[in-house]
């Protein structure tokens, strides 16, 4: 028996290794079509920027260069194109993107259409180039995620290898248009799966690095903002930090909620969407006659502002209407991400609340665009929810480690805060508003539908209380579970029996005729009742990896009546997707 199990352990070890391969060969395959789908991009959106404003570069250096009625007509004409490209050609392009990729991944087995990849690709371009308050980085996600899709979809691979593979290319996304790969493989683990387990978290490091590697080749390795050298003056100024975090929770919980609200007037106007886009430019066009450091991704603005080129007063103006700008971008119809000007909120707020304390606290403080730095990892913690994330993020992109300590406590406050002011992410709200709600992956509604008597087997393979070692041993031999429920003489259920419990007694055969199942059991049971959820039975497993869970009566505690798996949870869960995909493709 010992040389079978042998034999077997062995063969599962070979077959693991050999599905591990292949995902790391898919997951670099993944990440240079994604790295180069970033590069291409970014040109892209310099093409249109050109052929819109007659140069490229800078945006911020480029509008102050033209007539005020440029600033003025541009947005409108690149929103209404983006209006058509989205009406007319793939809806999934409209918005920030991130959303629409974690609904494919709980609702959708991962499946995203091919068609986005062109769609969304050409729709932020026009935006980003026109002058559209929106970021990069919603869209090269979407766009990243899709070539994952597609690649697992020509493949034919299974809906857990299909929701890496698109972990992978929003990794590789965000890694190549950041040149920050753990930042990017973060961002993909933490907010797009939710899923930090080996077998995800290896292919899509992979991913992440090989796009870096790309983007490297193509733009060059340098940090996504040139700062100064600053550090922690003093221990003192913990506390002000403390403090920003909170004001940045308030920032970023301001930000989404105004986003949503603006989404839902446009929504409620009743003309053809790609007329609201352009209305929305045309709104934008207004203020950026007037403010021309509101309009395209910000990075401009934002370099200014780290360098301390502004006053307090002007960061506080560009704070309030970015975050106008913004939601009128996204809520009239338009495409692009929102970590940019997420980014953009935290420069200019930690810059205000730095030139406020440096003015009163001079001894004691760093310069105030020591705060914008911080700032801007908060209020992306926030916003996101993401606080590991942002940590990364902002450490990779300004090449800095001095600021890492308030960095790390400002981001850990701001996002604790803002989940407690508001419960939501940005990414998450939207699909809340569709009815679907996320956590770790999956769609929680689905799984709180399913109540666990419908997904339980009842044929239960149990020991009974006295059962000696080696008995146990002749019994597991002959079994295809390796965790069993232990009984008593009235068949109450009085403990479970699993592997590690059994494994290193095995070998002792000094014990297999003196040692008995309640032995080894563990009596602590933990339990789901037959009327209880999948969702219920999830949140039991998954802390402690069980294989199996007892299934007791819901009138009494001891008397099982099944036992349920992560796999009979799981593939439920897959049915239960499957045809709520089918039926709304038929509506």
């Amino acid at each position: 028996m010992d040389r079978q199990a042998e034999e077997k352990n062995l063969l599962s070890r070979l077959l693991s290794n050999r599905e591990d391969s292949i995902m790391v060969v898919l997951g670099v395959v993944v990440g240079l079509a994604g790295g180069i789908g970033a590069v291409g991009f970014r040109y892209l959106i310099n093409l249109f920027q050109r052929m819109a404003y007659g140069a490229d570069g800078n945006l911020l250096d480029v509008v102050l260069n033209v007539a005020w009625y440029y600033r003025l007509w541009i947005p409108a004409a690149g929103g209404l194109l983006v209006g058509f490209i989205v009406f007319f050609w793939a809806r999934e392009a409209k918005g920030h993107g991130v959303p629409e990729v974690m609904e494919a991944i709980a609702v959708k087995r991962g499946i995203i259409r091919m068609r986005v990849v062109i769609a969304k690709t050409l729709a932020s371009a026009v935006c980003i180039g026109s002058g559209g308050s929106v970021g990069r980085e919603g869209p090269i996600v979407q766009i990243g995620s899709a070539i994952g899709s597609t690649t697992g979809q020509l493949l034919k691979v299974s809906a857990s290898r299909m929701r890496t593979l698109v972990g992978c290319g929003a990794a590789a996304g965000i890694a190549a248009t950041f040149n920050a790969p753990i930042a990017g493989a973060m961002f993909a683990l933490e907010i797009v799966l939710g899923d930090f387990g080996l077998a995800t978290f290896s292919p899509i490091v992979i991913s992440a690095v090989t796009a870096t590697v790309v983007s490297r080749y193509f733009l060059g390795d340098f940090p996504a903002f040139i700062v100064p050298a600053y550090e922690l003056v003093s221990a003192w100024e913990f506390p002000f930090y403390v403090v920003m975090g909170l004001l940045c929770a308030l920032v970023a919980v301001s930000f989404i909620k105004m986003l949503y609200l603006t989404e839902d007037f446009f929504n409620g106007l009743k003309f053809p969407g790609y007329l609201k886009s352009a209305s929305g430019g045309i709104l934008l066009g207004i203020a950026g006659v007037y403010v021309p450091q509101i309009l395209g991704v910000g990075y401009g603005a934002i370099d200014l502002a780290l360098l301390q080129e502004y006053s307090w007063g002007l960061m506080l103006v560009l704070l309030v209407l970015k975050i106008l700008a913004t939601s009128v971008t996204i809520g009239s119809g338009g495409s692009g991400g929102i970590f940019a000007p997420s980014l953009f909120m935290g420069a200019m707020a930690g810059g205000v609340f730095g030139a406020l304390v440096h003015h009163f606290f001079p001894e004691i403080t760093a310069a105030p665009g020591a705060y914008s730095i911080v700032g801007m990892g908060a209020v992306v913690s926030a916003t996101t929810q993401a606080p590991i994330t942002g940590i990364l993020m902002l450490f990779e992109m300004t090449g800095g480690y001095k600021i890492i300590l308030p960095l790390m406590i400002t981001c850990i406050i701001s996002s604790l805060v803002g989940k407690w002011l508001f419960k939501e992410s940005i990414y998450t709200v939207k699909l809340i508003k569709r009815g679907i709600d996320i956590k770790a992956g999956k769609e929680v509604n689905v799984l709180k539908s399913i109540p666990v008597r419908d997904v339980m087997n009842p044929d239960v393979e149990y020991v009974h209380e006295g059962l000696s070692l080696r008995q146990l041993s002749e019994k597991i031999s002959k079994s295809k579970y390796n965790s069993f429920p232990v009984l008593n003489e009235t068949k109450q259920l009085i403990g479970i029996l699993s592997y590690n419990d059994y494994s290193k007694a095995m070998f002792e055969e000094d014990l297999m005729n003196l040692v008995v199942a309640t032995d080894l059991a563990t009596m602590d049971v933990v339990t789901v009742r037959m009327d209880d959820s999948l969702y219920d039975a999830l949140e039991l497993i998954a802390p402690k990896d069980f294989s199996i869970i007892p299934v007791v009566s819901s009138d009494s505690p001891s008397n099982l009546v099944g036992v349920i798996s992560r796999r009979d949870i799981i593939g439920a869960y897959e049915k239960a997707v499957i045809k709520k995909s089918i039926l709304n493709t038929g509506e």
